[in-house]
């Protein structure tokens, strides 16, 4: 008997319905990634062409993808992609996945440093690259240091400047926060953004199944208070800052008031940023003018 003939409605019908009972809160849109990383078909050509036969090649691709979307993996390090502003970077396992609402942590550097022909800025726990990506593929003119001490999130993020042809423009050095930059830097840089771990250390355990166990702990656990690293940056940004450089940092919306705080009396400016769903998510301070190293 005849194989039978699977079609690419076929085939979302059918994860849509294993997915839902493997309990992915999203199957539909985990069925269209899958099959459009298998297929090479857009989200919206998925649809165009409902009734294109799948090859066996894609179906053999198309299995290995869904079985291990539903053993519990994240499905951007399934399709090993994730969509950044304009950008689609590689993340892989053990590199940590970027959230949408990161995209509005460039934003504030693109404001800060839109005036200047030749920006420096040092992206911290740069994981995938993708703000430092961003920023050097929307300012031309910036230079971008790029750092971190998970060894596969450096490759990944060289990987990623090179995919986005901004590879001479960004400098991936693997490292604790400041430590690897240049020692010439020092005084001269204009921004300083970062998204470092910042989940209290005892609330890790009940962090999700799908986050727990694919994505680094070093790039979740802030310490006590989920402000541990935070605290770090804040006490060494000023040595590293230009006169009336910026620092711009991502944390989570219930610690963003008290890093304000941290900020407060150190720096000039300090103001608390809202995420796209109106959640305080970034605090931003600069260095005065008049402020010695």
């Amino acid at each position: 008997m005849a194989e039978r003939v699977w079609t690419v409605k076929d085939a979302l019908e059918w994860t849509c319905e294993y997915l839902g009972g493997k309990g992915d809160d999203h199957p539909r849109r985990s069925a269209e990634w899958l099959l459009s990383s298998a297929t090479g078909l857009s989200r919206v050509e998925l649809y165009a062409y409902h009734d294109r036969p799948l090859s066996p090649e894609e179906r053999a691709r198309y299995r290995e993808l869904v079985a291990r979307r539903a053993d519990g993996m994240p499905l951007q390090y399934v399709t090993g992609e994730m969509p950044f502003r304009h950008l689609v970077v590689h993340v892989e396992p053990g590199v940590f996945i970027p959230r949408p609402e990161t995209e509005v942590l460039v934003d504030v550097a693109l404001e800060h440093i839109g005036d200047l022909d030749r920006p420096v800025v040092v992206d911290l726990c740069t994981g995938s690259g993708c703000v430092a990506v961003a920023i050097a593929s929307e300012h031309p003119g910036a230079r971008v240091w790029a750092t971190d001490i998970n060894e596969r999130a450096i490759s990944t993020a060289g990987r990623n400047s090179l995919h986005a042809n901004v590879e001479d423009r960004v400098q991936v050095l693997y490292g604790d926060l400041f430590d690897p930059l240049p020692h010439e830097l020092a005084g001269t840089v204009d921004l300083i953004v970062s998204n470092p771990p910042y989940i209290p250390s005892r609330d890790l355990p009940d962090l999700p199944a799908e986050i727990l166990g694919f994505e680094p702990h070093t790039a979740l656990d802030g310490g006590r208070d989920g402000l541990d690293v935070f605290r770090r940056i804040a006490d060494a940004a000023g040595a590293w800052l230009a006169p009336g450089g910026g620092l711009a940092v991502e944390l989570d919306s219930g610690r963003v008031s008290d890093a304000a705080g941290v900020l407060e009396g150190r720096f000039e400016g300090v103001t608390v940023r809202r995420d796209l769903a109106g959640r305080e998510r970034i605090v931003y301070a600069q260095k005065g003018r008049s402020m010695q190293r």
